[in-house]
């Protein structure tokens, strides 16, 4: 037991992936009969997604300290995440548009239930049911939009409360914390789970579906370098305009350990010191931003979510209108701010946003034994988009160190 342990987990889920595809080449449609071990990992994601969502976005908000912080340091790097967040779903539902990674994947010899019917909702329909009447049964459906907007009014109420709301933040940071601790332990089932489900899959659909999983993969690594190279890189140049490739030069470190750890949370005091020593960013900009953005800023899981939600609707044949289009936007990128910044925590999105537009969470069949090397990509992207927001915040409130900058990138 404790050999297993002492393997990273996400070799694990790799030795799974490849176990359960040759399993399910072999076993054939049979290999159904372990399907049940899959569903009960993904039962668990889904047990997720409301706690966690309401302590780490109300966390979130809360850790920005003082309300008046959202002027000219915490105006600017919101409007940057919210926009660059928006930018990034939408090249993820471009991509998945366009290439469509889950078409020719025949899906009929699965039992997935009846698909769901386009979904008829109007605009106005839409605004209303943003309203969290009653928050307790928005919880109860698990509806996660009115979830996501009663999360952030408490996390505003917080802030406005001052010293008098101190005692109920430290219950939100405790329980983002706990729940960041359960959603680890969730995680240690993922081999078990990759392997009845790739099972299930290899031996019910064949390589027709592992051919669109690699494309899948592509497409997410194609995304995160579009948002790197044109988003960040953009920024950088004409708003904090600096030399782009002495950017990158700067926060190689962090880029170096976030695809490595997988993890934004693990990387933030390697950021913090790439952004003070090699970029010249104030310490306390660099402080303010960086922290924040490695809590909400999330633009490669966002630009995921999107693709992933394509991917499953694609493969099950659920048609998509324009109004689920803007429905998977918002929550895309609302959905990357409550991810926690720890690896896996992509999958327990991806139930959150498929659930509001009708996709089967079978899909997350497809995408667990790859979603570690499709997460180590994503948090270099989520990385990179801290430091690129606080450089590019400095620059503009005249916080910034140019000659520091050049020195760094002498030595």
């Amino acid at each position: 037991m404790k050999t297993w342990f002492k393997i990273p987990l996400w070799q694990r889920v790799i030795g799974a992936l490849i176990l359960g595809i040759i399993v399910g080449r072999f076993w054939g449609p049979e290999a159904e009969s372990i399907k049940i071990v899959g569903d009960v990992f993904v039962a668990f994601i889904k047990m997720l997604v409301v706690p966690l969502i309401f302590f780490s976005l109300v966390a979130g908000v809360a850790a920005i300290g003082d309300i008046r912080k959202l002027g000219a340091v915490g105006g600017r790097a919101m409007l940057l995440f919210v926009v660059s967040g928006q930018i990034a779903v939408w090249l993820g539902l471009l991509l998945g548009t366009v290439l469509a990674p889950g078409l020719g994947v025949d899906t009929s010899a699965l039992n997935v239930g009846d698909t769901p019917p386009p979904n008829d909702t109007t605009w106005r329909d839409m605004v209303m049911g943003m309203i969290p009447q009653s928050p307790v049964q928005v919880m109860a459906d698990v509806n996660v939009l009115p979830l996501i907007i009663f999360s952030l009014l408490i996390g505003i109420g917080i802030l406005m409360a001052k010293e008098e709301g101190e005692p109920v933040l430290k219950i939100f940071e405790s329980g983002s914390v706990v729940m960041q601790k359960v959603t680890m332990v969730v995680m240690e089932l993922t081999p078990f789970g990759v392997f009845a489900l790739m099972a299930w899959v290899a031996g019910t659909l064949g390589f027709d579906a592992l051919a669109a999983l690699g494309k899948l993969v592509a497409l997410n690594y194609l995304g995160c370098l579009l948002i790197i190279a044109l988003i960040y890189g953009g920024m950088i140049k004409f708003l904090a305009k600096l030399p782009v490739v002495d950017f990158f030069r700067g926060i190689i470190d962090a880029i170096a350990v976030s695809y490595s750890t997988a993890s934004s949370n693990a990387t933030l005091p390697v950021t913090l010191r790439c952004a003070r020593r090699n970029l010249g960013v104030s310490n306390s900009v660099a402080s303010f931003v960086i922290s924040l953005g490695a809590t909400i800023n999330m633009n490669g899981t966002a630009m995921y979510l999107g693709l992933a939600t394509l991917f499953g609707a694609q493969i099950f044949g659920v048609d998509l209108s324009w109004g689920d289009y803007f429905l998977i936007s918002i929550l895309g990128t609302l959905g990357a701010v409550g991810a926690a910044g720890i690896p896996g925590a992509g999958l327990i999105m991806m139930a959150l946003v498929f659930g509001a537009v009708g996709v089967p969470l079978e899909t997350i069949a497809f995408v667990a034994g790859v979603d570690r090397i499709m997460d180590m990509m994503r948090t270099t992207t989520n990385v990179s988009g801290d430091a690129a927001v606080a450089t590019t915040v400095a620059s503009m409130t005249g916080e910034l160190d140019r000659a520091e900058m050049i020195s760094a990138d002498d030595v």
